[in-house]
């Protein structure tokens, strides 16, 4: 009599490589994930080093005024202003060039959002509550994306949520 061997795998070789196949994907998942975030951080750092240098040419181009000014004196901010100034041609004076007038700008082609936080304030600018810490930075603000030293350098600082969820200021 012959026998009829199937030969196959075993259960416990089965499982032993849905085991090592588990223990693969718990490694690389995360890494997948931080990637994402990098990519965020990265993209964040550069919005930033382009908003600083389109700020102060906006300064260089309108007599030491920085963008957001408004009021008697340009003394105020508005945040609506700031935009409004990156991203339309203005005059000398930050208002809406004349027929024949020196137009300066646009220095953005449109707001530039804060990816670091929730979609609702990615574009929200508000200057700093609180003088500057002694590290230069600016107190945390939980309701804006970007906060802007307008009173003082003219530097601007993006808000980000760290991994506990909780808002801090973006260091790149």
């Amino acid at each position: 009599m012959t026998r009829n061997m199937k030969r196959g795998f075993t259960l416990v070789e089965i499982l032993i490589v849905v085991i090592i196949l588990g223990i693969l994907a718990a490694i690389v998942i995360p890494q997948f994930t931080n990637a994402s975030q990098d990519a965020r951080r990265s993209s964040m750092t550069s919005q930033l080093q382009t908003l600083r240098s389109q700020i102060e040419l906006f300064k260089l181009q309108h007599k030491d005024n920085l963008p957001g000014f408004s009021g008697a004196g340009g003394a105020t901010f508005s945040e609506t202003v700031f935009w409004d100034h990156l991203t339309t041609k203005t005059n000398s004076a930050g208002a809406a060039p004349a027929a024949g007038e020196t137009a300066v700008g646009p220095y953005l082609q449109a707001k530039s959002k804060n990816n670091l936080v929730p979609e609702a304030r990615a574009t929200t600018v508000k200057v700093p509550t609180g003088a500057l810490g002694a590290t230069g930075l600016p107190p945390v603000d939980a309701t804006t994306g970007y906060i802007y030293d307008f009173a003082g350098t003219g530097k601007i600082w993006a808000m980000e949520l760290n991994k506990a969820g909780a808002d801090v200021i973006f260091t790149e």
